[in-house]
């Protein structure tokens, strides 16, 4: 299954399952552009070519209790989602040595630390339990202003 295939998926599950909840996918990702269309959208998104592929905008709490009795709270879900038999990690637990993921993981990385949930998914059903794993947190209440 392409990339851009498996992103059409996603986006029907979360459609069908959760047609509550609002998200994003990037449409660009995953497919051929001219080297003018790709400046184009490389500049929209900030010059950073990594962005990952799907955004929820929900924001939940984390039903994992944390040492200190804490609980994560996520401002929105990012996935970057890879086609089935992507490998992101070397047997060892190190990143592969594909520049592309390594920028990727290190956009992932900076999201996670200003607040969001935000990972890899390779495949369908990983990225389906992801989904469903973070939506079936504890949805934090809209704060009305």
């Amino acid at each position: 299954m392409k990339e851009s295939t498996l992103q059409c998926h996603v986006a029907d599950y979360l459609r069908l399952q959760y047609p509550s909840v609002l998200f994003h996918s990037d449409y660009g990702s995953g497919i051929k552009l001219t080297p003018g269309q790709a400046a184009k959208q490389k500049r929209q998104n900030g010059g950073r070519r990594a962005w990952p592929d799907l955004f929820v905008a929900e924001t939940v709490i984390s039903k994992v209790r944390q040492d200190d009795g804490s609980y994560n709270m996520y401002s929105g879900l990012f996935l970057e989602l890879k086609r089935e038999g992507t490998r992101i990690l070397k047997r060892d637990g190190t990143l592969v040595a594909d520049q592309h993921i390594r920028e990727q993981h290190a956009l992932l990385a900076e999201l996670e630390r200003r607040g969001y949930m935000a990972c890899f998914a390779v495949g369908f059903d990983q990225a389906k339990q992801i989904i469903d794993d973070y939506l079936g947190g504890h949805v934090k209440e809209t704060v009305e202003f």
